[in-house]
C-alpha cells in the first residue's frame, strides 16, 4: 500500500485500488473452491501447505522482479523506528484515519465468519453448492472492481463511498433475515452484497492512502494494516458473542442483529470517511498553493 502511495498520485489511484481489490475476489474464484476441494480429499490441513507455498513463490517474485521503490528515503529522519511510530501514532489527522479502517474491518469481520455456516444452516445451501456460491460472487467481483477504481478517479470519492454503504447496508438487512432460499436468490444477494462492500473498500482505501505525509507513508501503512487485522480478530470474536447455535444441524440465531449492528458502525464509517475526505481535498489545496 505504501508502494502504491510513492508511485500513484492520489486521482489515479482509485483505479490501483480498483485492481488490487480484485485479489478479494480472485481469492474467492481461485482459493475458496480450490481450498475446499482439495480439503476434501487431502484433509483440512492441506489448504495451509497450499497458502505457504505460494507464499514462497510470491516471496521469490518480489525479490527478483519488483524494482526498488526508495524515493522516500531521501526524507527520513533520524528517528529510531520506534519513535518514528510513535511520532505517527500522536498526529491527530492520522488517528481519524485509523478509526475509520478499523471500524470498516470491524463492519466486515463480524459477519464473514459466519458466512458459510449461514447459508448451509439457515439458508439450506449443500456442502456441493458452497464452492459455486463462492466462485459466483468471486467473478462478479473481478469484473465489478476495475470499474469501481475508474468511478472512484472520476466522481467524488466519498460520494461513491457513501453509496456504496446505504448500498451495503439494505442488502445487509436483507440478507440477514433470509430464511431457506433457493441457490440462484443466495448469489444474486451475494453478488449485491459484494458490490457494496467492495465499492466502499476501493474509494475508502483511497483516500487513506493520502492522508500521511511522504516521510510517514510507511509507518502509517503498516499501523493501518495492523489495526484492520486487530480490528477483524476483535470483531469476529465479539460476533462469537452474539451469534448461538443449538448444535452443528441447527439454524444460527442472532444473525440478523449483527446486521444491524454492522449497518450502525457503516453509519459512524461513512461521517469518519467524510472527514478523511476533508482532510485529504485540504491537503490537496495546500500542496498546489
Amino acid at each position: 500500500m505504501a508502494i502504491i502511495t510513492d508511485l500513484f498520485d492520489i486521482h489515479h489511484r482509485g483505479r490501483v485500488m480498483g485492481f488490487i481489490q480484485m485479489g478479494f475476489g480472485a481469492s474467492q474464484v481461485l482459493g475458496i473452491p480450490i481450498s475446499l476441494y482439495i480439503a476434501n480429499i487431502w484433509g483440512w490441513q492441506s489448504p495451509f501447505l497450499m497458502v505457504a507455498i505460494l507464499a514462497s513463490i510470491v516471496a521469490i517474485l518480489i525479490f527478483t522482479k519488483l524494482q526498488p521503490v526508495n524515493k522516500h528515503l531521501q526524507v527520513q529522519n533520524d528517528r529510531n523506528p520506534f519513535e518514528h511510530l510513535l511520532h505517527t501514532v500522536s498526529k491527530r489527522n492520522y488517528r481519524i484515519g485509523f478509526l475509520s479502517t478499523c471500524l470498516l474491518s470491524i463492519g466486515g469481520f463480524m459477519m464473514m465468519p459466519f458466512s458459510s455456516a449461514f447459508a448451509i444452516n439457515n439458508l439450506h445451501i449443500t456442502q456441493k453448492q458452497l464452492p459455486m456460491l463462492f466462485m459466483v460472487s468471486g467473478v462478479c467481483s473481478l469484473l465489478i472492481m476495475p470499474l469501481i477504481g475508474r468511478f472512484s478517479d472520476k466522481i467524488d470519492k466519498f460520494k461513491l463511498f457513501a453509496i456504496a454503504s446505504v448500498w451495503m447496508m439494505v442488502i445487509v438487512v436483507l440478507y440477514t433475515n433470509l430464511s431457506v432460499t433457493p441457490l440462484w436468490e443466495v448469489m444474486i444477494f451475494n453478488v449485491l452484497m459484494m458490490m457494496g462492500i467492495m465499492s466502499r473498500m476501493v474509494p475508502s482505501s483511497a483516500l487513506t492512502t493520502g492522508i500521511p505525509d511522504l516521510p510517514d507513508r510507511g509507518a502509517f501503512m503498516s499501523i493501518n494494516s495492523s489495526l484492520q487485522q486487530i480490528a477483524g480478530g476483535v470483531a469476529a470474536a465479539i460476533a462469537g458473542t452474539i451469534v448461538v447455535q443449538k448444535d452443528k444441524l441447527s439454524p444460527l440465531q442472532h444473525y440478523n442483529i449483527l446486521g444491524f449492528i454492522v449497518v450502525g458502525i457503516s453509519c459512524i464509517s461513512v461521517f469518519l470517511v467524510y472527514r478523511v475526505s476533508v482532510m485529504v481535498k485540504k491537503k490537496l489545496q495546500e500542496q498546489k498553493v
